[in-house]
């Protein structure tokens, strides 16, 4: 199944998602404002539904403000390669994006003056029960599903300092969607990921060539950390990004330019910058 956090109306609601029309939740007596309040009972439900519309919504973020987004910073070994350190990393690299960051598909990014701002296509997974101390083979039973992530970056900002933090926070520097896929994805290394900037494709690789795969981040993250319902990890990016190109070649995201990513299985996320 398919499920799309959207808004109408000022209103946001929880849909099921087919070939861009929904089924509002709501309106089968499910509640639920976030995907982590999901009961086993709502997901019983949600399967016999099988009548869509059109309505008039904008899609809002599938991870909700409180929870957590942890990322990995070079996951693939082309992106590494794409670094003056060219060091393969012995464990993951985790730091977070702050919940102001949090948007969805078509949504607006602001470049601000100056600050290299770039792309990072991204499978993201989100965590469907508490998960402390997971072993690499129970990995996918805490797996609620999966969606797409763009972890915009302002180049400027996050290299400054030794902490990636603040250029990875401006508002809107994580958006998400259209949707989040559930019990669709049997397989989540081997699922063909592209960014396409303008037109042009960037980014074309597979999840497959990822350093740390899904269940090693789950296991390993939460070796230190809990990861509770509703929690997520954005798990990397391939090569291509404008901070990997020659110097002369480094045309950081403006006015107008629309990034789109692909992934196999989960639809096209659509963010404008300007």
């Amino acid at each position: 199944m398919k499920i799309a956090a959207v808004i109408i109306d000022n209103e946001r609601h929880l849909a099921l998602f087919n070939e861009g029309k929904i089924s509002l939740l709501n309106d089968y007596g499910i509640k639920a404002k976030s995907l982590s309040e999901l009961s086993a009972q709502d997901f019983m439900e949600i399967k016999g539904i099988e009548h869509f519309l059109d309505y008039d919504f904008t899609y809002d973020s599938l991870i909700d403000r409180k929870s957590t987004l942890l990322c990995i910073g070079l996951n693939y070994k082309s992106h590494v390669a794409e670094h003056s350190d060219k060091s393969i990393p012995e464990t993951p690299v985790v730091f977070t994006k702050s919940n102001n960051t949090f948007t969805g598909n078509g949504s607006f990014v602001n470049t601000g003056n100056g600050l290299k701002v770039d792309y990072e296509g991204e499978l993201c997974v989100m965590i469907g029960k508490t998960a402390r101390n997971v072993k690499e083979e129970d990995a996918f039973n805490y797996i609620l599903g999966y969606f797409a992530g763009n972890d915009v970056s302002s180049r400027l900002l996050q290299y400054r300092t030794s902490q990636f933090y603040l250029g990875k926070s401006m508002d809107n520097f994580y958006p998400n969607g259209p949707y989040i896929s559930i019990d669709e994805i049997k397989d989540p290394q081997n699922l063909k990921i592209q960014t396409i900037v303008n037109g042009e494709l960037r980014q074309n690789s597979n999840t497959s060539y990822m350093i740390f795969p899904v269940k090693k981040l789950i296991s390993y993250i939460s070796s230190f950390i809990t990861l509770r319902p509703g929690d997520c990890i954005s798990t990397g990016t391939p090569a291509g990004v404008i901070y990997g190109m020659p110097p002369e070649k480094q045309k950081w995201l403006g006015n107008g330019d629309k990034v789109e990513v692909k992934i196999e299985g989960l639809g096209k996320l659509e963010t404008v910058f300007r």
